[in-house]
C-alpha cells in the first residue's frame, strides 16, 4: 500500500470515527476546515507550486 492511499484510508477511518461520536454537520465542518485552514496558512508562492502540480497531476 502507497504512503498516499495510507494516509486516505487513515482519513476515512478518522472521518468515520467522527461521525459516530459527533453530530455529522461538526464531523463535515471539522473534514473540510482542517485542510481548509492548511491552504490558507501557505504562502502566495507555495498555493501556486501546490495548484500547479495539482493540474499537472489531473493531466496524466
Amino acid at each position: 500500500m502507497s504512503k498516499k492511499a495510507k494516509i486516505a484510508a487513515g482519513g476515512v477511518a478518522a472521518g468515520l470515527i467522527l461521525l459516530i461520536w459527533l453530530p455529522w454537520w461538526i464531523a463535515f465542518l471539522i473534514v473540510i476546515g482542517i485542510p481548509a485552514a492548511a491552504y490558507l496558512t501557505l504562502d502566495p508562492s507555495q498555493r501556486r507550486r501546490l495548484r500547479r502540480v495539482s493540474r499537472k497531476e489531473l493531466g496524466r
